[in-house]
């Protein structure tokens, strides 16, 4: 349910949403943003290529992202492979912030995620020894963040498959494809 509740305190009035507060005249926040803000996701400026291609490519109503490394700072935090040097909380959190990465180039071309329709796919890399099984546990954690955003529109097919190595390091890689709104 969304209630907007208005208070008037003498001729000063304010919007509450989702406990959110917004002078007159300000923009409210939208549900999605009220939910990025919630999860402790800001969604700054994206991460620019590596290399000779676009991070991000609109056709039609489809939303493709390259794969996205989990940068912080525009570095990563964390190199190694899950089943040896890494736990399987640790690449979660390697995939969540994939998942950050991913918003930042799809928030760039959708005002500010307002015009997804929903996520039709996630493709998860986990570097990881010949051993580890758990690949789809590590990229749930990207899974999680989409369904959490977008309700029943971020459930999404995927993939989730271990490889020996990944650019840079990474722990994890991972890349999308969302539709926008007609």
């Amino acid at each position: 349910m969304n209630i907007t509740v208005i208070l008037t305190h003498g001729i000063m009035r304010y919007y509450i949403l989702f406990g959110i507060r917004r002078f007159r005249g300000e923009k409210m926040a939208s549900e999605i943003q009220v939910k990025l803000e919630k999860l402790g996701i800001h969604l700054d400026k994206p991460a620019m290529p590596a290399g000779n291609y676009v991070p991000v490519l609109v056709v039609n109503d489809m939303v493709y992202v390259s794969g996205q490394l989990p940068l912080v700072g525009g570095a990563i935090k964390l190199t190694g492979q899950v089943g040896n040097s890494v736990t399987v909380e640790e690449a979660q959190e390697q995939a969540r912030q994939c998942a950050i990465s991913i918003l930042r180039q799809v928030a760039s071309v959708s005002n500010n995620l307002e015009n997804i329709e929903r996520v039709i796919k996630l493709g998860g890399f986990v570097s990881s020894t010949a051993e580890f099984t758990g690949q789809p546990k590590v990229i749930d954690a990207a899974s999680e963040i989409m369904v959490t955003l977008f309700g029943d529109n971020g459930r999404h097919t995927r993939f989730a498959v271990g490889v020996s190595s990944l650019p840079l390091g990474a722990v994890v890689e991972i890349d999308a494809i969302f539709q926008l709104k007609s």
